[in-house]
């Protein structure tokens, strides 16, 4: 196995170093996928660039956490890197449950390894409502609870997997990217490996959710994904 820890970034230069220093402390490389962040950034993510194992891709404009993802993973799988530990830039995960995700990954490297997030007092409600509109589609989409949670950006991909799925489907490039590949992956068969991990709402904390654009993208993808359930189930093709 050869890991590359992809971390999204968008206008986080206040923790997204951090990340990236406890990524290393894991022993892994790193790539920090700049999605067309303030100018003000800049300068922190071409420090970062200088240090040992951390590499830095800048796209030209904002299109998106799932786009930044997809360009991480095709940095990946042209450098030889086998899989791609995907976490946050804004410092919410508890960063040593990365030495679990990976211990889980090396057990069964065919395996999604996914955070379960556990959430505190500070998570904001309308998070936690959010979540669990999702998790009901998700169980309608895919006919059961293998996944446990869909909107965590800690996870651990098999890169040729993944890649697989993002090449042959028309996946969205925002925030429904987390949710709808899991989706996909989860009807192609593969196996769902679930680590708990506590997540920290810090007070101040910098969120690029869009309360009303992105739940109207995510309402049209569950949308999009009970339809495409449906011509599963009508074709044959349906794996519950």
């Amino acid at each position: 196995m050869k890991i590359l820890a992809l971390i999204p970034h968008y206008n986080h230069a206040g923790t997204v170093g951090r990340v990236a220093a406890a990524m290393r402390e894991q022993g892994l490389d790193v790539l920090i996928v700049d999605d067309g962040s303030h100018a003000d950034c800049r300068s922190v993510l071409d420090a970062l660039a200088r240090q040992p194992g951390v590499a830095v891709h800048y796209r030209p404009q904002n299109g998106g956490k799932g786009a930044a993802v997809k360009s991480g993973l095709d940095y990946a799988q042209e450098h030889g890197y086998t899989h791609v530990l995907q976490v946050d830039a804004d410092a919410q995960h508890h960063l040593p449950d990365a030495a679990k995700l990976i211990e889980q990954s090396n057990a069964k490297p065919q395996s999604v390894v996914c955070g379960w997030p556990q959430y505190g007092e500070d998570a904001p409600k309308s998070r936690l409502y959010g979540r669990k509109i999702t998790d009901f589609w998700n169980m309608v989409n895919t006919g059961g609870f293998a996944i446990k949670d869909s909107m965590c950006g800690f996870r651990l991909y098999p890169v040729a997997t993944v890649q697989d799925v993002v090449k042959q489907e028309c996946l969205g490039d925002r925030m429904d990217f987390d949710t709808e590949i899991l989706v996909h992956l989860c009807w192609r068969g593969a196996e769902m490996v679930w680590v708990k991990t506590p997540v920290q709402y810090a007070a101040g904390g910098v969120s690029h959710f869009n309360a009303w654009h992105d739940n109207v993208r995510i309402s049209k993808m569950h949308a999009r994904l009970f339809f495409g359930m449906l011509a599963r189930r009508l074709s044959g093709r349906w794996r519950r």
